[in-house]
């Protein structure tokens, strides 16, 4: 058996005999509550036996006679499927003269000379065990005479003129008849005294067979089969009785009872012959169960009385005839179980109004506990024919309105205790298309809009989708989707259909249609679609108290049907001029019931509508007074809230005109304090919405509730709402305010919570003012700037960010509440830590001589601390802007000044300056400066921009005699090539070719003195670039930001300029500074070749 499971695993694959697990087999599941068992297992092996061996002779028939070849398939389990084949393993057409029988013999009607051949092959396949034996062919020969003798119909099977078949229940009834004969016979089936089942009657096998599936006892019956030919005709009653193994009327169910109630289980099956039923408990028979003075068995039922909680057991019932049995488990559980309500607590429900609303109370409990609703905190029970109570719990209102808004309370009790739950319902307006897409015919070429303009519930967001005869837009450009309006450009004829708009939300979804028809240039004038007339002739009867009927004559619809009627009224009593939605009806009709509210004075008017649009509202029906009648409903959005601390301002949304029923509108405003037994005090007002009541203690909750009444009388009892009395400033401070510095700019500030008596009001928040009193490293005071920070509700800590390091601060926490802020907690003074400085305020590099420069800097503008030391870091910088070895000197903090000697000449160097505190280092700032390279002629640089350059470097590029040097190389190297390129036009030969044919080495030689030719010449080189001067460092390793750099690096890219003579003076300020770089980089002016390459 499994672990953790019920399941029996029987494995034969490593060895045992099937034959060892056959038997019936029944599972028991037990624990301290009981025992139920399952129905009987049968397990048998199935068998594929082997044909018994047999002699078959040859048959030998004369044509015209019956003939029946016999299977005999060997008994298997399951039973066999017999087909017959020939030895090319093909089965054997079959027909009306030739046809298996349902016991698997071949029957023919009447033999014929194509029927002779020696391998009838009967095949017996054992589906479970995949195997198919075979039968020894049979032989048949047909000898024919002249002529043939027909003969008339003679039953093969069955034999006789009557036959007994008994069938079970719900099986399939198979009913055969194959007859002999010539001509062939035909058969035909008939039920004596009835008709065959409709639906559930088939024939097969050439209609020799009829089956009727799913039988029952009214199935019962003689069946006739007529077999004939032109001869006559032979038929076979079969006499059928349907049996049946028992079958359920009423199982037993799964009983829970509490102590000391009644109960009963009940067993009733049916079947053919009646049933026995017969009770087990716990899996024993009842009559040798142990006693229950609480049981009693009649027949098919047990009666509890009386149960105790050891009265719980697991009963089963056994019906039981011939033909099978029923067995069935059911748990009579005594349990005693205080009311739980199993749907989750403030779950929220949405509906659209004026559809259902169906609100959960899934519940248990033992005894079942009964279910009641409430709405509101302290409203009525909920009754009437407005709401439907579920058995299961479920509040339906069938339709909701926008007042249905609320808090539902649903209340589930036994004697064993109660239980509430609260559901929240929201009632969403509906979406509406207040603008829908109308009616286009378009020109091709032309532009088109359709337009689809929307009012949902603000707290809904709909989203718009537009469809192409009920399909997706074409992937167009020429279509462009708007937020509320469609537009084609360019119509082409594939536009033409229907455009619909659809508008879904969360809740709910609504689409209009429109048609575009697409016309040629100019449109056919043949047929003009217009918007319908108004209706005419409104007439009003049937007057009631509460409804009246209206009715109205169409208008020309102009070529488009009506597709709906808006009927709309005045309120002539209260609103005389403004017309307000009433209902709408479909096109085809013209009266309509209206439902009429008292005390108004109703006029109506009816607007019909097309797929053009609507027409002119028709003319105003006559007027129609209803009579006054008590309110129907009470003021909304009631609410007490105080403006003083000595009052409540009851304030309330008042009735609408049509909405008081009657003359004479009033509002009965009621309240108490919560929590006291007063009695209500009420005070009747008049063309207000707003009362107030003076001499209320400071902030304490308030009963409210306002009636609405007439001069008929009193609308339904309000429900109450709470408000509070006029709120006044906090009276104590938040006390044990601690503060926990957690790094130089943040703290954490805490502090204990004031008693909400104290409040006085609705405690809003907590307010923390902090300031900074001065700075630790300073020492000197300035102005103090305040900052607030507000943490909303009952928080007790807070984050204190954006501080100064190295400082000092103060701050107070203060509770608010609605009326204001209470007073302050003592100053609470706390420290932060240092941080790192800011950069130093500036670096200023001054009087350059041949071997030293001097330094100046002012300290940082934000030292954050105790500054410990300067860090100077230098290096030099090469014509080639390639970095040198980098320096670092640490410097005094008192220091603001330093002269740097033994320094190179004539060369440029760049400086890292930052200060230090005990934290660590701050931002760095840097500089450039160059030594000069004589004492004469000394130019001053530009402090602070890094343009400085002394008026003579050492920079071989610009000086003369270098110039002319290059002038001249590159005027023989310019009539060298001019020579080759036209000896090489000549085909003549050159020395150069000359000594590439005899020397294999590839390197350039040196150039002839004596003659001014080149030596050997390498044609592979001839696409090479000029060699650069080296950048590479001395480990041979290129770093990313030496191989990247460049003049431009340091100037002004493109914008960059040089002097007369050649030096470049781009700013070297303009770059982002580059992180400083150790090595040992060369630092020499360009080669010759490098200089060439500048200068072409």
């Amino acid at each position: 058996m499994k672990p953790n499971s019920g399941t029996l695993v029987i494995n034969i694959m490593n060895g045992g005999k099937a034959e060892a697990y056959e038997g019936i087999y029944q599972c028991t599941a037990r624990n301290e509550r009981g025992a139920a068992i399952s129905n009987n297992i049968v397990i048998r092996p199935s068998r594929s036996p082997l044909w018994t061996k047999e002699k078959l002779e040859p048959n030998q028939v004369r044509e015209g006679d019956s003939l029946v070849l016999h299977c005999r398939p060997p008994v298997g389990l399951p039973p066999p499927i017999i087909f017959w084949m020939d030895n090319a393993f093909q089965r054997l057409p079959q027909s009306e003269r030739v046809s298996q029988g349902l016991n698997g013999d071949l029957y023919f009607s009447n033999v014929q000379p194509e029927d002779t051949r020696e391998d009838y092959i009967c095949y017996a396949r054992f589906n479970h065990t995949q195997t198919i034996q075979q039968k020894q062919p049979i032989s048949v020969k047909v000898l024919s005479t002249k002529p043939v003798t027909e003969r008339q119909p003679v039953l093969l099977t069955p034999t006789g003129s009557t036959s007994n078949k008994v069938e079970l229940r719900g099986n399939v009834l198979l009913l055969e008849c194959i007859a002999a004969g010539l001509p062939t016979p035909v058969i035909r089936w008939i039920k004596e005294g009835g008709e065959l089942p409709a639906n559930r009657t088939f024939f097969e096998n050439f209609k020799k067979t009829l089956k009727i599936i799913d039988v029952s006892e009214a199935d019962s019956g003689n069946y006739k089969c007529i077999a004939r030919n032109i001869l006559g005709s032979t038929h076979h009653v079969i006499s059928v009785t349907v049996k049946a193994a028992p079958y359920w009327i009423t199982a037993p169910r799964n009983l829970v009872l509490s102590p000391g109630e009644d109960g009963m289980l009940i067993c009733r099956a049916n079947g053919n012959p009646k049933p026995h039923i017969s009770w087990l408990t716990n899996g024993v028979p009842i009559a040798i169960a142990p006693e229950d003075p609480s049981r009693k068995v009649d027949g098919d039922t047990i009666i509890f009385s009386d149960v105790q909680e050891r009265s719980s057991a697991v009963y089963q019932c056994n019906a039981s005839n011939e033909y099978g049995y029923l067995l069935a488990n059911a748990f009579v559980n005594v349990l005693a179980e205080p009311p739980r309500i199993l749907t989750p607590a403030s779950k929220l429900y949405q509906v659209i109004a004026n559809t259902p609303a169906l609100l959960d109370c899934a519940y248990f409990g033992s005894p079942k506990p009964e279910i009641e609703w409430f709405k509101g905190v302290k409203g009525s029970i909920l009754r009437g024919n407005e709401y439907v109570f579920h058995d299961n719990g479920t509040l339906e209102i069938p339709v909701a309105q926008k007042d249905s808004t609320g808090t539902y309370t649903c209340v589930a009790r036994n004697k064993l205790g109660k239980i509430q739950n609260e559901v929240q319902l929201e009632v969403k307006d509906p979406t509406m298309i207040i603008k829908q897409p109308e009616y286009k015919v378009i020109q091709r070429a032309g532009q088109v809009s359709f337009e689809c303009t929307i009012k949902h519930d603000p707290t809904l967001i709909p989203t718009v989708i537009w469809l192409k005869d009920n399909g997706e837009l074409p992937d167009d450009e020429r279509f462009l989707v708007g937020k509320d309006n469609l537009t084609i450009m360019n119509v082409t004829d594939k536009d033409d259909g229907t455009y619909t708009c659809i508008i879904n939300t969360t809740l709910d979804s609504v689409s209009a249609s429109a048609v575009l028809t697409v016309v040629a240039a100019p449109p056919t004038p043949a047929i003009i679609y217009a918007r319908p007339n108004p209706p005419f002739d409104l007439e009003l009867t049937g007057q009631l108290e509460r409804s009246i009927e209206l009715s109205w004559i169409p208008g020309d619809e102009n070529n488009s049907p009506i597709t709906n009627f808006v009927i709309e009224y005045e309120d002539g009593l209260h609103e005389p001029g403004v017309w307000h939605y009433q209902t709408e009806v479909p096109g085809t009709q013209t009266t309509v019931q209206l439902k009429l509210s008292p005390y108004v004075n109703y006029s109506f008017r009816v607007i019909a509508v097309n797929e053009i649009g609507r027409s002119q509202p028709s003319e105003p029906s006559e007027q129609y007074l209803t009579k006054a009648a008590n309110p129907d409903e009470n003021p909304s959005n009631v609410q007490g809230i105080g403006s003083e601390p000595d009052n409540l301002v009851i304030t309330w949304e008042s009735l609408k005109g049509f909405q008081s029923n009657g003359p004479g509108l009033q509002y009965k405003v009621s309240w108490r304090q919560k929590d006291f037994d007063d009695e209500w005090t009420s005070v009747i007002v008049a063309n207000v919405s707003k009362y107030i009541v003076s001499g209320t203690p400071t902030f304490v909750p308030y009963e409210i509730k306002v009636q609405a009444l007439n001069d008929l009388g009193y609308a339904p009892e309000p429900s109450e709402v709470i408000g509070h009395s006029g709120e006044d400033l906090p009276m104590v401070a938040p006390s044990n305010v601690q503060v926990h510095v957690l790094n130089s700019t943040l703290a954490k500030v805490h502090w204990d919570p004031v008693p909400l008596k104290t409040v006085r009001g609705h405690l809003q928040g907590y307010k923390v003012y902090y300031w900074k009193v001065q700075s630790l490293s300073r020492r000197s005071r300035r102005h103090v700037e305040k900052k607030i920070l507000t943490f909303r509700g009952n928080k007790t800590f807070g984050m204190l960010p954006g501080l100064e390091p190295y400082s000092s601060y103060k701050l107070n926490v203060r509770v608010v509440n609605g009326k204001g802020e209470g007073p302050a907690s003592p100053d609470k003074v706390f420290k932060t830590p240092e941080g790192v400085p800011s950069s130093p305020s500036f670096l200023k590099i001054t009087n350059p001589t041949l071997d030293s420069l001097t330094l100046e800097w002012g300290s940082p503008t934000h030292p954050n601390g105790v500054l410990t030391s300067y860090i100077l870091k230098f290096q030099p910088i090469n014509n080639t802007h390639e970095l040198g070895p980098l320096v670092e000197i640490r410097i005094p903090a008192n220091e603001s000044s330093l002269i740097l000697k033994n320094l190179n000449y004539s060369t440029r160097y760049k400086f890292y300056f930052n200060a230090q505190t005990s934290v660590g280092s701050g931002s760095q700032i840097t500089e450039e400066a160059v030594t000069i390279m004589d004492e004469a002629g000394i130019l001053r640089p530009a402090v602070g921009a890094g343009k400085a350059m002394a008026s003579r470097q050492v920079d071989i590029a610009t000086q003369g005699w270098f110039i002319g040097l290059m002038c001249a190389v590159a005027l023989l190297i310019l009539i060298l090539l001019i020579v080759c390129f036209i000896r090489r036009n000549k085909g003549g030969k050159y020395p150069v070719k000359e000594k590439e044919d005899a020397h294999a080495d590839p390197e350039i030689q040196p150039m002839k003195e004596d003659d001014g030719t080149f030596g050997e010449y390498s044609d592979a080189e001839d696409h090479k670039p000029l060699k650069k001067g080296s950048r590479t460092p001395s480990d041979r390793t290129v770093k990313k930001e030496d191989s990247d750099d460049s003049l431009v690096d340091y100037g002004e890219g493109v914008n960059g300029q040089f002097n007369e003579d050649g030096s470049f003076i781009g700013q070297y300020s303009g770059k982002k500074e580059k992180e400083p770089v150790e090595g040992n980089e060369s630092s020499e002016a360009p080669s010759p070749v490098n200089a060439m390459n500048s200068f072409v």
